[in-house]
């Protein structure tokens, strides 16, 4: 049964009343290409879809989920009932970014039509344009008959998460002339085979050059190069939520401290019981 529907604006406080909005579309990502650099942040909960929706131009339901939201030592463990629920309410509070949602690892690696089955059941209960896969040459034949039968891909090379047991952490990548030149090799293949974006994630700048100068797609930069077609970053990580983030994030907010001072104030008034004051409690009807 699918999971997007409408909230009345009127009775929850998750869904204000939103401004009309003309959501953007897969091809116009497609043609941004070499233009002002698109802007993408992870989304995971309706909230969050809402205060990030009016400044990208797409949002991420991203696997990082199982971490940031779950706890998990990474990304390898989340299901698609995960990315399906975090996806939903990523659509519902959005109206101007196009949404895509990451498959989880083991969802879309045995064949083309495991991986077209897992991304028709997310765009079916999610509302979400497009998917997004990681790997390079070998997923080619995903990508392309996902693209054949219009599911839009968005691939992602270089450090790949899902790999993180192969690869043996999140170091760079394409550090050596022979990894370069097989992550570049890579985002050829998925590029040629129908992506209509890329995510160049956590390689040495020239790599990341390299490979913008060389696909016809955009490429979506996180720890790559600002001569990428666009940026993306865990919205948690670019906000301070945690005390540690990798190198390449940049931090533009201390949330994590703020929301600590605020918690300490309300536990103070609480055991004063200066909390709930009087502008907070019920006076009975004269």
């Amino acid at each position: 049964m699918s999971t997007t529907f409408t909230v009345d604006a009127a009775t929850s406080r998750a869904t204000p009343v939103s401004a009309p909005m003309k959501r953007l579309t897969i091809p116009a990502i497609r043609r941004a290409k070499g233009q002002i650099p698109l802007v993408m942040l992870t989304a995971y909960t309706v909230r969050t879809a809402q205060l990030l929706d009016p400044h990208c131009d797409l949002l991420l339901v991203g696997d990082s989920l199982g971490q940031v939201v779950y706890g998990l030592p990474s990304t390898v463990p989340v299901t698609l009932e995960m990315m399906s629920a975090h996806g939903a309410a990523v659509v519902r509070g959005s109206h101007h970014a196009v949404v895509i949602i990451d498959m989880p690892f083991g969802s879309y690696e045995v064949s083309p039509e495991q991986a077209f089955a897992s991304a028709a059941r997310l765009l079916k209960e999610t509302g979400a344009a497009g998917i997004k896969l990681e790997g390079g040459a070998a997923m080619a034949p995903q990508v392309r008959f996902l693209s054949e039968r219009g599911i839009p891909v968005m691939g992602h090379v270089g450090l790949t998460p899902q790999a993180v047991n192969m690869l043996g952490g999140y170091g760079a990548r394409g550090r050596s002339e022979a990894e370069g030149a097989k992550i570049v090799a890579d985002a050829r293949a998925v590029a040629d085979a129908g992506a209509f974006a890329l995510v160049v994630e956590g390689v040495v700048e020239p790599i990341a050059v390299a490979i913008t100068g060389a696909v016809s797609c955009p490429t979506i930069g996180i720890g790559a190069s600002a001569e990428c077609d666009g940026q993306v970053l865990v919205a948690e990580d670019m906000l301070g939520l945690f005390e540690r983030t990798p190198r390449f994030v940049k931090r533009y907010d201390d949330l994590a401290g703020r929301i600590s001072a605020a918690a300490e104030r309300y536990a103070a008034e609480v055991r004063s019981r200066a909390f709930p004051g009087a502008d907070q409690v019920y006076a009975p009807k004269a």
